[in-house]
């Protein structure tokens, strides 16, 4: 391991010795072994600024700098630090915001960020054959970071950056950031995952543990009722649900409202709809009686036009979000986050519910210009913005916690960065209705940047008057994820029942296979065609691209799900093996037989399964 120590002057230095220079236009440079280093920005009338590098191991390098005012409190100052590499075969980019991954852009598109409230600041820079070429973070995931990766027309390079404290921030003395680069050969993914391993090291992004009722099936009435929620009706379904194995209840919005609207006008007193619900406590004690745990969505920013609390907190909003009929309180007030915190301790303790869904967490925002500054920030006793709404996650998490100690807390994307994952123990992926194809997708990311948070699938649903095969397609595009199902349960067919029943069990019985295994997604930038998880000598492996290829393990037991519109998958074997297929219900297609190793076109039921044991000694 190698550690330097500089110091950036105010002047130029021009010593050979030093490590640092100041070519111009450039800015201060840092020499590394993985090339010079950038680092740009106005801080020298209000800061001092040092560097450390250090090589934990070959291959890698972490950037830390440490500002510090020269005297007082000031501004955070912008900062970009660029770098370039060679081009050579890197064509693709891995962020949690892309759908997958995207291809290389030119130099002088846009910026991809991260902030506490959106996404990870992560990007991974990999080939044709999905080994990473240059993976780059940063460990400040609440501020908002801006990522740069795109092609020099001049050179055929990689200009690459990072910009930090790129919004307004409030006055500080000192700050500390890590930037991280990993050129190891490793896949994409494991890149990924390393790299969210990092951020579990620092204090600040420690996770709170996910209990094992986080990654049980749950039901969610939200697709399927929408606000037209009533309570005998939650309890009718519960009652069918858990007879497919679902454990947990999430009640989305409309438990709060006696109106079917989707606003939130009346959002904002914690008091539950007597209509919908008239005996609160009763209703959830009724549900726990089914075995299932009772998680209720909290718009946590919001305080609707017609509440009770909307006119005690004039003054205090940082935003109005008039198509939602509803303000964003300030969280820099400590009466705004007493308030909220105190709301959530009566529901958890009056109603004896299990967790919270805590939603819209981006819109603790203020559009033009902050109010705070025009107040001289006045009655706020914390004065950034996103260090508030983390103090304000993360005191909220540690009293409920108190209160019921395995508490469950989902996020939903695109607010699930590293410090998100200290006060929420599920992920959820966003809302994509009908979409199989962004639940997948979604789920996978989570997967990769989640470590140990359960990582949910958006709610499922599908028409009742399709084919068992396709709908299907909605479980099978999160596999390896914990699934959330949101059809009405009582008008499903009989078809739909059998499969839905099969999968669940499937889930189930293989949990630590697929959400706690080794998970290997591959062609991100084909939106993973193929998507494979082992774990003790068991493989399962589910195919969503025409014509993909599987590389079977070479010994174990391995369940193989075609979620093509083909009933046959190639498998590639170096080993015979036996097995049987079976169709989207869970039953026989045919009997066992032997298979030769080699390339193999293998007969699956669209939608089915094969379930195979390799024979190593047959090769």
């Amino acid at each position: 391991m190698v550690m330097k120590k500089l110091l950036l002057e105010t002047i130029a230095l021009t010593t050979s010795a030093m490590l640092f220079a100041e070519p111009p236009e450039k800015g201060d440079i840092i020499n590394t072994e993985f090339g010079p280093v950038s680092i740009a920005g106005d801080w020298r009338k209000h800061w001092t600024l040092s560097a450390e590098t250090e090589s934990p191991e070959e291959g890698m390098l972490e950037v830390s700098l440490q500002l510090k005012t020269i005297a007082g409190e000031a501004p955070l100052p912008k900062l970009t630090l660029s770098w370039s590499i060679p081009q050579h075969d890197i064509q693709y980019r891995w962020h949690t915001a892309f759908g997958g991954a995207g291809t290389i852009p030119p130099d002088w598109s846009g910026a991809v960020g991260s902030s506490l409230s959106g996404h990870s600041p992560i990007l991974v820079l990999f080939g044709n054959d999905g080994m990473n070429r240059l993976t780059f973070c940063v460990s400040d995931a609440i501020r908002k970071v801006e990522f740069k990766a795109g092609v020099c027309e001049e050179t055929n390079e990689l200009s690459c950056s990072a910009s930090l404290f790129t919004q307004p921030e409030s006055p500080a003395e000192q700050c500390r950031v890590v930037l991280r680069f990993d050129r190891r050969k490793q896949t994409y993914a494991e890149a990924v995952q390393s790299a969210s391993r990092w951020f579990e090291k620092f204090p600040e992004n420690r996770p709170l543990p996910a209990p094992e009722a986080a990654f049980e099936p749950f039901y969610s009435p939200w697709y399927s009722y929408h606000h037209k929620i009533f309570a005998d009706e939650l309890e009718k379904e519960c009652a069918l649900a858990v007879q497919y194995g679902m454990k947990g209840l999430l009640v989305d919005g409309g438990w709060y409202a006696d109106d079917d609207k989707r606003g939130c006008d009346f959002w904002g007193d914690g008091e539950v709809s007597k209509l919908r619900f008239p005996d609160m406590r009763g209703h959830v004690a009724r549900i726990h009686a089914l075995g299932m745990k009772y998680v209720m969505w909290f718009g946590l920013p919001f305080i609707g036009y017609h509440s009770k609390a909307f006119q005690r907190f004039q003054g205090k909003f940082i935003n109005d979000v008039p198509f939602l009929e509803c303000s964003s309180l300030d969280p820099r007030f400590p009466e705004v986050r007493e308030y909220l915190i105190g709301v959530c301790e009566r529901m958890l303790r009056e109603w004896d519910i299990d967790g919270f869904k805590f939603d819209f967490i981006d819109k603790f925002q203020w559009n033009g210009e902050d109010p705070a500054i025009r107040e001289n920030y006045a009655g706020r006793d914390i004065r950034s913005l996103p260090l508030a709404v983390d103090h304000l996650l993360f005191t909220m998490t540690e009293r409920l916690r108190k209160i019921k100690k395995d508490i469950l807390i989902e996020f939903r994307q695109p607010y699930i960065g590293p410090s998100i994952r200290k006060y929420g123990n599920m992920f959820r992926v966003t809302d994509c209705p009908g979409d199989s194809v962004t639940n997948r997708v979604g789920s996978v990311n989570l997967r990769l940047t989640s470590g140990a948070t359960a990582v949910h699938s958006d709610m499922l649903e599908w028409h009742m008057e399709t084919s068992a095969e396709d709908a299907a397609r909605q479980l099978l595009a999160v596999l390896f994820a914990v699934p959330q199902i949101s059809v009405k349960l009582e008008n499903l067919p009989e078809t739909h029942r059998k499969m839905l029943k099969f999968y669940l069990d499937f889930m189930i019985r293989h949990r630590e296979t697929l959400l706690k295994g080794k998970f290997v997604p591959l062609a991100p930038e084909a939106r993973y065609p193929q998507i494979r998880a082992e774990k003790d000598g068991e493989t399962v492996i589910a195919v969503y691209g025409k014509n993909q290829i599987v590389e079977l393990p070479e010994t174990g037991c391995c369940c193989l799900f075609n979620a093509t519109a083909e009933p046959a998958l190639y498998v590639n074997s170096v080993s015979g093996f036996r097995g049987r297929a079976f169709d989207v219900c869970g039953e026989s297609a045919g009997s066992e037989e032997a298979f030769a190793g080699g390339l193999l076109k293998l007969p699956v039921p669209v939608s089915g399964m094969f379930e195979l044991k390799i024979n190593k000694e047959s090769k």
